[in-house]
This record gives structure tokens, C-alpha cells and sequence, in this order.
């Protein structure tokens, strides 16, 4: 280790994470199991092809009414 180096720097907001997961540590256990609940699903492939092949295409200008007069 060198005589310059100066010590690691830690903001405040990673000071307070820290001190958070000491405090409570199945937060972290928590979070993910809150992931998993929202984010984390296994997608039916056939399904998202139908709803590929289904999707019409946008319009040049997305304003624009269709009117027949």
C-alpha cells in the first residue's frame, strides 16, 4: 500500500445503505422477493408472437384523424 494513497471514500447515501442492511438485515431478502412478485416472469413465446403479429403500424404523423370527406 502506498504512503499517498488516501482512504476509500464513502458518500452519505452509501453510508446510510450501509447502515440500513446492518439494521435490517433481510431487507435485501425483501427486496428481491418484491422483484420477483413484479419484474421477474416467465414469458409464453407463442403469446408474444400473437401479439407481435397483431400490433398495427404507427401512423406517419400519430395526430392525424382519418376522416373519408
Amino acid at each position: 500500500m502506498s504512503i499517498f494513497r488516501r482512504p476509500d471514500y464513502h458518500s452519505e447515501a452509501t453510508q446510510f445503505i450501509d447502515q440500513l442492511k446492518a439494521a435490517k438485515p433481510q431487507l435485501e431478502a425483501q427486496q428481491r422477493a418484491g422483484r420477483a412478485l413484479l419484474w421477474d416472469k416467465n414469458l409464453d413465446r407463442s403469446e408474444q408472437q400473437e401479439f407481435k403479429s397483431a400490433k398495427v403500424p404507427q401512423g406517419a404523423y400519430v395526430y392525424q384523424t382519418h376522416s373519408d370527406h
